[in-house]
């Protein structure tokens, strides 16, 4: 059908001409959306506000030839006014939706629109730390799209654990054998935040260290941006969370 409809949450934006918009967008049931919104830098648009970046909305869209066209939005999910004047909420939120941007259209299922909307609404009402729902975002996502981290058995040769390497290249936790000369030992704390990120256990994440928070976000980054194959830009923004626990 050339009219449908769907719920999203708005990733990035695009001048388009004097008062357009191209909106990229994730949504539910029809995976990555690019659509051109007319007329929404009018001040006189009725729905310009509710496509903006980290807003959940419920859009009805006319199917075009290259570009799909927005024709109504509705608000679900008005989290782009509180992510937005916190810096680590901002920071946060934009690596999120870059990465949900960055997934390929086959990857963008309803789980991965749900998990986003879930993390966006935690940043929003500041819930956790933000670095810390960032990080459980990514592992998360990463698993989702089938590159969950091995934390037990050794991700190369498959020996039962427990292991102290994690190496992202490989796949995770890795044994003493498999582990590349040089490999940096992984204290067991690190190793236990990131079992609770990956599974959402806030109640052992918030009550981690600074220090294991640190050395799990740094192995958090490294292998996300490993496996997407590129970097992220906005986690060069993103608070370091030692510092972020201090205050």
């Amino acid at each position: 059908m050339p009219t449908y409809r769907d719920e999203a949450v708005i990733l990035r934006t695009h001048k388009l001409g004097e008062a357009d918009r191209i909106v990229t967008m994730l949504s539910r049931r029809n995976g990555k959306i690019r659509a051109v919104a007319k007329g929404v830098r009018r001040t006189s648009s009725k729905f310009g506000s509710r496509l903006e970046p980290f807003m959940v909305a419920d859009v009805q869209l006319y199917q075009g030839r290259s570009l799909d066209i927005v024709q109504q939005a509705e608000t679900l999910g008005s989290y782009g006014s509180e992510i937005a004047v916190h810096y680590e909420r901002f920071t946060a939120a934009s690596a999120m939706v870059e990465t949900a941007d960055r997934l390929n259209d086959a990857e963008a299922t309803p789980e991965q629109y749900l998990l986003l909307v879930g993390g966006l609404r935690a940043l929003s009402r500041g819930e956790h730390a933000a670095r810390s729902i960032l990080d459980s975002y990514l592992l998360r996502v990463m698993a989702l799209s089938g590159w969950a981290p091995s934390l037990g058995d050794c991700a190369r040769c498959g020996a039962p654990g427990p292991h102290t390497h994690f190496v992202g290249q490989l796949g995770g936790l890795v044994c003493t054998s498999c582990a590349p000369a040089g490999s940096p030992k992984i204290a067991d704390g690190t190793i236990r935040l990131l079992r609770s990120l990956i599974r959402g256990e806030w109640g052992a994440i918030d009550a981690a260290s600074p220090s294991d928070t640190a050395a799990a976000s740094g192995l958090v980054s490294a292998y996300a941006q490993y496996h997407l194959e590129r970097g992220i830009r906005s986690l060069a923004h993103v608070s370091d969370p030692s510092r972020e626990a201090i205050r």
